[in-house]
């Protein structure tokens, strides 16, 4: 059962110090709004790969592709402002350390902020992400183990005020993925506990400052273990 280090939105000052070696994980997933620095550490301190999606207050990173090494936006070589060796799965589906993440990152759109979209984009998005993953799954009988947001489920976790509501179009991304785990940040504590939620048989779990989760099986609500942040 692969272990993750989950982490968004808060830095936790002691995981960025050799203390974070303690953790015995198989991959980092980053749900957002963190400094790519603080992820760049994570990753070489635990020697382990990332996974991460694009929350509302981070760079837009769209429109880069990688080819042998060489990084280009619009054709035009450019480096690429994101965590070096991260694996960005924001509308991808990505296969990392045993695991099929699917990404979903930023948030509802409520100024003009990059990584912001309205309900009706990201619709669109949640289909496109649900046909590569159909795709995935025929070619070899696999299904998506952690869908990874930035935002929570509308009604999931979510807040009243405009810029932390949650999407609506998510119920469908899980409803149409299955996934026993969805992990998102952008929903910060302020010290009130925010427990897991089941959506649809799938664990719903805030992981703003960071938590260590064994991802379960493809049984749907399976139990998931960890430690708080």
């Amino acid at each position: 059962m692969p272990k993750v280090l989950a982490v968004a939105d808060e830095v936790v000052e002691r995981l960025w110090t050799e203390q974070v070696r303690r953790h015995e994980v198989d991959l980092v997933v980053a749900a957002g709004d963190l400094p790519f620095d603080y992820l760049e550490f994570l990753t070489s301190a635990l020697d382990r790969p990332c996974v991460f999606v694009p929350g509302n207050h981070d760079p837009d990173l769209s429109g880069y592709s990688n080819v042998r090494g060489l990084w280009t936006r619009a054709g035009i070589p450019s480096r690429w402002p994101g965590p070096a060796g991260g694996v960005n799965a924001d509308g991808r589906v990505v296969d990392v350390a045993g695991l099929r993440i699917a990404g979903l990152g930023g948030s509802i759109r409520y100024n003009d902020g990059p990584n912001q979209w309205t309900e009706r984009h990201q619709a669109r998005r949640v289909r496109r992400l649900a046909r590569l993953a159909a795709w995935r799954g025929l070619r070899d009988g696999r299904g998506v183990d952690v869908l990874l947001t930035h935002s929570p489920p509308l009604g999931c976790g979510d807040e009243p005020d405009p810029p932390h509501r949650g999407f609506a179009c998510l119920h469908e991304a899980v409803h149409r993925l299955r996934p026993p785990l969805l992990l998102h940040g952008h929903i910060h504590p302020h010290g009130a506990p925010k427990p897991d939620r089941l959506l649809e048989g799938t664990r719903v779990v805030n992981v703003v400052g960071y938590k260590v989760l064994d991802v379960p099986g493809r049984a749907p609500g399976g139990p998931v273990r960890e430690e708080d942040g």
